[in-house]
Order: C-alpha cells, then structure tokens, then sequence
C-alpha cells in the first residue's frame, strides 16, 4: 500500500494569457470518480504542444483561464475510485502501483501538477526495466503514432503482431518528415515491428545512424537544397501502376515552410498525408507570437497536387477508437516496452528550484527549438512520496 498522505490541495501549472509567464495555482484533491485512480505525479515531460497552448492560446477559450497544463504523467496511484460507468474496462490498479500515461482532454486533470484524477484506460504499468523518468517521454507520442497510422494514413496496425504477418502494404514506401522528432523516432520503431520493410527517414544527418539502428531502410538530410529531388530519384520508377511513388507521408513537424512547402513536391495524387496538427505558419519566439492553422485543407492552398489525401493528427482523439481506448495504454504500451520492441526517447531532464520554474525552464527551450533527438523531462512533485 502507498504511505503517501494525500492533502487537501496542492500546486498545479497554468497559462494565465497567451506569451505571459506560467504561474502556480492552488487546486483542490478530490477522490478518483467512476473509472478513474488518483496519481500522485512524479515526472511528465514537455511537449510542442505546451508551448502552442502557452504562447498562442490555442484551443483555449478566454473563459478557460487559468488554464492548467500538461498532458502526460508518470507516478504512484494513491487511490481508486468506483468502477467505470462508460463501458470501459476495469483495471486492476492498486495504490502503490507506479503508472505513467497520456491523458487527452476530457479523460482526467492536466497532468502539470501534483495530484491527477484520471480515467484507468491512460495509465499504463511502469514496466520493470523502466524508470519513470524514461517512461513519460513515450506515451503521448507512442499513442500519436498508432493513432496517425490507422486514422492518418489508413495504415494496419496490430497487437500482437504474429510471427510471419505481414500488413497488405508491407511494402510500400513510408516518408516520416521528421523522423529525430519525439513522434518520429517511434513511428520508426513501430512501423518496423509492424511489419513495414520501406521506411524513408527525413532528419538532420547526425541522427541517421540511429534511424537506421531503429529500422529506417534510407535516410535524407532536410538541410540538404536538394534533399526533394534526392528523395524522388532513391525511389523506383513506377511500372504499370497508376500509383504515387511515395503512398504514405507523415510530417511529423508540420511547418508550412519548413515541411509542407517540400511535402507539395513529393505527393502525388492518392498519396495520404498525415499531418500533425497544428500546422505552424510562424514559429513562437521570444519576440513575436506564434501563428497556427488546424485544417490542414487551408495550411496551404493551392499548394498540392489534385486528389492528395490530406489528414490532420491529434491525439487528443486517439480513445474514440475502441480497441485503442481498452487496451492501447493499459496493455500495448507497456508490452512493447518491456519486450524492447520500442525504446524510450533520449531524456534531457530540465532543472529548477520550483514547480513553476521547471514548467517555465521546459517552455523556454521549446521556444527557442532548443532540442533534437531528444525529450523534456522534469519534476513535479518533489519527492516520490
């Protein structure tokens, strides 16, 4: 059992205004609903998102301040509540269980803080070659990429994969934009395990030899003028195939300069393109605000050829599918880890006196594309216990 004793409130993190500085509030600990365990939050990990939603207010109404922050956790369950009215499954979750997750919006509390009531579908048990400190770097971007394959692109995803299955379109080439990106680097590692032999990686060169390790079949520098037309002669000439030469796309950045604009040159017409939204027209900095567009159809008009299949990813949606909702975190997540199917990112552990100043020390670096290869890792509480 846990021998964390459970106060009546405690801090949490949140955007008072878009671009002004994140501030501590007071929140109360209610006990776990229906369906839900109550975590008491060691570790979470920063993500573009956070800086979208401090710098540009996106998707937050100005009734919704202050708007707490966060979306992954990693922790001890101090508590359980009734079991699930929603149809989903019961878990057998205990206080004292180590659990990390990814929480999509209307699933549980905003995970920047000390104590989160969320729903048991989230939460995924720490496996016992795992810290922590390593597990929160996976959930959010794991969950991002089984959501664009089946959802995105149309791709078969599995668990568990059998030996000798293969997916009707092993072979076909996959282009993943952004492949060193947090997301990129496990839809790398999943599309391998599922079967894919034609993975295309597009990354700053330092990071090819481990794409390849992870089961990339070529890479491309996108520093390179030239990296467009490299990537078009490396791919065969179509024979007898009214086909696109590149059928799935996945832009794992999404700037409508720095990735969509050479993405218009790739696709052709019946490519599916799996955009992760929100497509970002100015890039946040310390002296200017950041712009954003999340219809991908408007990202840029006129821009792509006719009958391009173009979807926005988000996450935040990923549970609406039922087999994900009941066995995606709480069983697939793990497993994969734990068998080393996938392995977790690189951590860079952000360091600061306080909660607020982690949070704000974490923000600062997104802001200033401050990392590569690499996920934000930092504190919440304290202490374990």
């Amino acid at each position: 059992m846990s021998s964390i004793s459970i106060p009546p409130t405690h801090p949490a993190v949140a955007s008072l205004a878009p671009r002004a500085p994140l501030a501590i509030v007071n929140q109360p600990t209610l006990p776990p609903g229906p369906g839900q365990i109550q975590v008491h939050v060691t570790w979470t990990s920063s993500t573009p998102l956070d800086l979208h939603v401090a710098d540009g207010g996106l998707l937050v109404k100005p009734e919704d301040y202050p708007f707490l922050m966060g979306g992954s956790y990693g922790g001890t369950v101090v508590a359980v509540g009734p079991p699930p009215s929603d149809g989903s499954q019961a878990r057998n979750l205990q206080p004292g269980d180590q659990v990390f997750g990814f929480v999509p919006p209307g699933c549980g509390d905003p995970c920047f803080q000390t104590y989160i009531n969320v729903s048991s579908f989230t939460a995924s048990p720490l496996p016992p070659n795992l810290t922590l400190q390593e597990a929160v770097t996976v959930s959010a971007n794991l969950v991002t990429v089984f959501q664009a394959a089946r959802t995105s692109l149309d791709l078969e995803v599995k668990w568990p994969v059998e030996a000798g299955w293969q997916p009707h379109q092993a072979s076909a080439p996959i282009l993943i934009w952004g492949a060193a990106s947090s997301v990129g680097l496990y839809a790398v590692q999943v599309f391998r395990h599922q079967g894919y032999r034609n993975v295309i990686a597009v990354a700053s060169e330092k990071h090819h030899e481990t794409l390849r390790a992870l089961g990339a079949t070529a890479c491309f520098d996108y520093r390179q003028r030239d990296v467009v037309d490299k990537i078009l002669a490396h791919l065969p000439a179509k024979e007898g195939s009214d086909g696109p030469k590149v059928p799935y796309i996945l832009d794992c950045i999404a700037s409508r300069e720095e990735t969509l604009r050479p993405l218009t040159r790739i696709a052709e017409r019946g490519t599916r393109v799996g955009i992760l939204l929100p497509v970002i027209n100015v890039h946040a900095t310390r002296d200017r605000a950041p712009e954003y567009e999340m219809d991908v159809e408007k990202a840029f008009p006129g821009g792509w050829k006719e009958e391009v299949r173009l979807r926005g990813t988000r996450a935040n949606f990923y549970h609406h599918d039922k087999d994900f909702r009941d066995h995606l975190q709480p069983e697939w997540v793990p497993a994969m880890l734990q068998q080393g199917i996938v392995h977790p990112n690189k951590q860079r552990v952000v360091e600061g006196q306080t909660l607020r100043e982690r949070a704000q020390n974490a923000l600062d670096i997104l802001r200033d594309r401050g990392i590569s290869g690499e996920k934000l890792v930092w504190r919440v509480a304290d202490s374990d216990n």
